[in-house]
C-alpha cells in the first residue's frame, strides 16, 4: 500500500511556501529512493515549483494533480505581476557575466538585488542569497521562487550543479530566454497592427451607433424615408444601447470577468489550446513553435545527462500548452515502461509531426539524440519564421478588404437614407 504524508519542508525553508500568496494545494503519487510509493499534498505556488519541491525530496513523480484552482483575485494578481521573459533574460545574463568573473554566488545574487528594477526579481534575488547563506543549494533556492523562475530553469541548475557547469548553463539560460523573448515580440509585432485597426473600427462603429444614429433615427422616421436593411438594424441597435446602455455595460463587464477567469483555470486554459492546434490558420504556425521549444528544451538537458524520461517530465513544463503538457507526460510514462521516445511520440501525430518521431529514431540508433533534437531546434525554427512572416504579409490586405467593406457598410447605412430624404424635399 502506498503511505500517504503531507511533505513539508524543512523548519528554516518553511516561511516563503507557507506564507507565499496565491499557493494552490497538488496531490502527488511519488517513489522514493527505495523504491516505496508514497502518496501526499504539497502546497505550491505553481505546479513547476510543487514538481520542484519533490524532485528536492528524491521522489519520483508519478502523478501530479492540482487539487483547487488559485482564486480569481490571486490569477489576476499574478497576470499583472509577472516577470517577463526578457526581465528573465537579463538577469540571468548579468549572473552568467558575474560567475564568469568568479564572484560568489551569493555576493552575484546582491549585486544582482541591487541592479534589478523588476520589483519581484528584486525579492527573488534577495531571498535566493538568504537561502544560499543558510546553506541551501543555487537550485533548492530558485525552487522556492517558484513564481519566478520555471521548473526548466530549477532543473538545468540542478543538472548543472551535479557536472560543475554552472557558468555554461547560465549563459545557455540566457540565450533561451532572449531567444523567447525575441519570440514573443515578434508574435506581439505581427498581432499589433490588426489589433489596432480593428479597435479603431470598433471605437467608429460604437461612436456611429451611440451618437449619429440616435440624433438622425427620428427624421428618417417622420419623413418615411425607406431605410436599407442594414441601417434598419443599426437604428434598432441604437436605439436599444440609447435605453439599455448601463445594462449592456454591466452585462459585457460580467461576461468578460466570466471569461477572463474561466480561461485562467486549467480547464479553460485546454480549451483554448485546444483550439489553438485545431484551427487551420493558427496550427500551422502555432505547431511548429511549440516544436521548436520542445526540441530546443530537450537537446539541451539531454546533453547535460538527464534521461530521456526525466528530460520529457521536465519539457512538459517549459511548453504554454496544457494539451502538450499532458501528452509529454504521457510519453514520459510511455518511456518508463520501455517504449522508446519515438514510438511513443509518433503515437501523437496530430501534435508531432512525422519528422520529428523519424528524425528521433535516428538519433536513438546512432546515440547523438542530443544532436537530432539541436537539428530539430533549427529546422522548426526556420519554419515557423517563415510562417509567420507570410502569415504577416497575408494579414494586412485581407484586414483593410474586411474593414474597408464594414466601413462601407456603415457610412451607406447614414449616406443612403440622407439621400433619399434630400431627394423627398425637392
Amino acid at each position: 500500500m502506498p503511505q500517504r504524508s503531507i511533505l513539508r519542508i524543512p523548519q528554516n525553508c518553511a516561511f516563503l511556501w507557507s506564507g507565499h500568496k496565491g499557493t494552490m494545494k497538488f496531490k502527488y503519487q511519488a517513489k522514493t529512493k527505495e523504491g516505496d510509493v508514497q502518496e501526499g499534498f504539497v502546497d505550491a505556488a505553481t505546479r513547476d515549483g510543487a514538481a520542484g519541491m519533490l524532485a528536492s525530496h528524491e521522489l519520483f513523480i508519478l502523478s501530479l494533480v492540482q487539487t483547487g484552482e488559485p482564486k480569481w483575485y490571486e490569477r489576476l494578481s499574478f497576470f499583472f505581476n509577472r516577470v517577463k521573459k526578457k526581465d528573465i533574460a537579463i538577469f540571468t545574463r548579468q549572473l552568467a557575466t558575474l560567475l564568469e568573473a568568479r564572484f560568489p554566488l551569493n555576493a552575484a545574487m546582491r549585486t544582482l538585488y541591487e541592479q534589478s528594477s523588476q520589483p519581484l526579481l528584486k525579492e527573488s534575488a534577495f531571498q535566493i542569497a538568504q537561502d544560499i547563506d543558510a546553506g541551501l543549494s543555487f537550485s533548492q533556492a530558485l525552487e522556492r521562487q517558484s513564481t519566478t523562475f520555471s521548473g526548466f530553469y530549477v532543473s538545468m541548475i540542478r543538472s548543472a550543479e551535479v557536472t560543475g557547469n554552472l557558468d555554461s548553463a547560465t549563459q545557455f539560460l540566457a540565450d533561451y530566454y532572449d531567444k523567447e523573448a525575441v519570440l514573443a515580440g515578434r508574435v506581439k509585432s505581427a498581432l499589433l497592427y490588426p489589433t489596432v485597426v480593428v479597435s479603431l473600427f470598433i471605437v467608429v462603429s460604437v461612436v456611429m451607433v451611440v451618437v449619429v444614429f440616435p440624433q438622425i433615427g427620428p427624421i428618417f422616421a417622420q419623413s418615411g424615408v425607406e431605410l436599407p436593411t442594414f441601417a434598419r438594424i443599426l437604428m434598432g441597435t441604437s436605439v436599444f444601447l440609447t435605453q439599455w446602455w448601463p445594462v449592456v455595460l454591466l452585462f459585457v463587464a460580467i461576461l468578460a470577468f466570466a471569461l477572463f477567469d474561466y480561461f485562467h483555470t486549467r480547464e479553460g486554459k485546454a480549451l483554448l489550446d485546444d483550439v489553438k492546434t485545431r484551427i487551420p490558420v493558427i496550427r500551422k504556425v502555432y505547431v511548429p513553435l511549440s516544436i521548436a521549444r520542445f526540441a530546443n528544451a530537450s537537446s539541451v538537458l539531454l546533453a547535460g545527462g538527464v534521461p530521456v524520461s526525466q528530460a520529457m517530465e521536465i519539457v512538459s513544463h517549459t511548453i504554454d500548452n496544457v494539451i502538450y503538457q499532458e501528452l509529454l507526460h504521457e510519453v514520459a510514462e510511455a518511456v518508463r515502461r520501455g517504449e522508446s521516445l519515438s514510438h511513443s511520440l509518433a503515437a501523437y501525430p496530430a501534435y508531432f509531426p512525422a519528422l520529428v518521431p523519424q528524425m528521433i529514431a535516428i538519433g536513438e540508433n546512432t546515440g547523438q539524440l542530443s544532436q537530432i533534437f539541436g537539428r530539430l531546434t533549427t529546422y522548426y525554427n526556420r519554419e515557423s519564421d517563415t510562417l509567420i512572416s507570410n502569415l504577416i504579409d497575408l494579414i494586412q490586405p485581407l484586414l483593410m478588404v474586411g474593414i474597408g467593406i464594414l466601413v462601407g457598410l456603415l457610412f451607406a447605412s447614414v449616406l443612403l437614407p440622407l439621400y433619399r430624404y434630400t431627394s423627398t424635399l425637392r
